[in-house]
């Protein structure tokens, strides 16, 4: 059974900012383009913001008395998403390639996946490589982590060590970074 008042509207999500009529404080301190910064009763504040065909926004509630805002909320809406995408595009992704090796892997192998892996470090990805132990091969336990190190010491030019060999179950894994400044 559901709680009386649970229910809400689906793609309606909550506003960040009370908005004009939702403010409950009885005095707040305004500011604007058009308005002297200083201390108003609710009443006086919304008569200015309508006078100007504008909205009153609580940006500070926290403050005593609370700040509020007299500027156009659309616009103001519209200039926060686009801020938040621009930090969000901003952002850096980081990509984790992975190589898989075998406890036996042979040289001509190593070297080619060896070329793969310095060139995802160039790309600016990380490497994840791995010896997958299959069956009985557990027992080439030293064999595995000698290779990874082989493989991490190859590209120490390009990338530095961020996990040493470690075994988790079957696996053993080493991840390398790639150099700031490559």
């Amino acid at each position: 059974m559901r709680k009386k008042g649970s229910y809400r509207p689906r793609g309606r999500e909550e506003e960040p900012y009370k908005v004009n009529s939702k403010i409950r404080a009885r005095e707040v301190r305004v500011v604007g383009e058009n308005v002297k910064v200083d201390v108003y009763t609710i009443g006086e504040a919304l008569r200015m913001a309508e006078e100007q065909n504008l909205d009153l926004v609580e940006i500070s509630p926290k403050a005593d008395p609370p700040v509020c805002k007299i500027i156009d909320y659309s616009k103001f809406k519209y200039e926060q998403k686009k801020k938040q995408k621009e930090i969000k595009a901003k952002a850096q992704k980081t990509v984790i390639k992975e190589i898989r090796f075998g406890p036996n892997t042979d040289d001509h192998d190593f070297e080619f996946k060896l070329n793969h892996a310095k060139k995802f470090l160039k790309d600016g990805a990380k490497v994840k490589a791995y010896v997958h132990f299959v069956g009985r091969t557990i027992v080439f336990k030293d064999r595995g982590e000698l290779l990874l190190l082989r493989f991490a010491s190859e590209l120490e030019d390009l990338g530095k060590v961020e996990q040493m060999p470690k075994l988790e179950g079957k696996r053993m894994t080493l991840f390398i970074t790639p150099k700031q400044g490559k």
